[in-house]
């Protein structure tokens, strides 16, 4: 069985332009990459979950603040490594500069034996539209063009 992630796209409007918040993985594999690793929010889950309630609980995990609103389904993407994410987009507005996310543990230097704890997420940020789908996992881009393409978004 393949494995499977829920997240949340959570927008903003400011000044009539369209943000999109986005998190960077920590660890050392992700130190210094930028384009192309961004990601939203989100988490795997198991088939017997709510898709939602998962997203909703890794958005949480990750960024340390809740989201609710009117959620928006957009269309599953495929990543590279073969993982279904599901998300939803929803409009909202949370202080990126004090992202508290989860950690994960890992043997750091590589076969050195020694393990290390890393945040899961190590910062998050707002970006306009065109940066976002630079920085973004380029399979995620997908949901950035569904939700400004999208008829139920009116003008977004």
């Amino acid at each position: 069985m393949s494995k499977q992630s829920a997240g949340i796209l959570l927008y903003r409007k400011i000044d009539n332009q369209l943000q999109v918040f986005l998190v960077h993985p920590g660890g050392p594999f992700f130190k210094n990459k930028d384009i192309g690793v961004w990601s939203i929010p989100k988490g795997e889950f198991l088939d017997d979950e709510d898709a939602l309630l998962a997203a909703k609980r890794e958005f949480l995990e990750e960024t340390g603040q809740p989201v609710d609103g009117e959620f928006i389904p957009l269309k599953p993407v495929i990543l590279k490594s073969g993982k279904k994410v599901v998300a939803w987009a929803v409009e909202g507005n949370i202080d990126h500069e004090i992202i508290v996310s989860n950690f994960f543990e890992m043997e750091w230097p590589l076969k050195s034996g020694k393990k290390q704890s890393f945040a899961e997420i190590d910062r998050g940020e707002w970006f306009g539209v065109e940066t976002a789908k630079l920085k973004i996992n380029p399979a995620q881009a997908a949901f950035i063009d569904e939700i400004t393409k999208s008829p139920q978004q009116g003008e977004i």
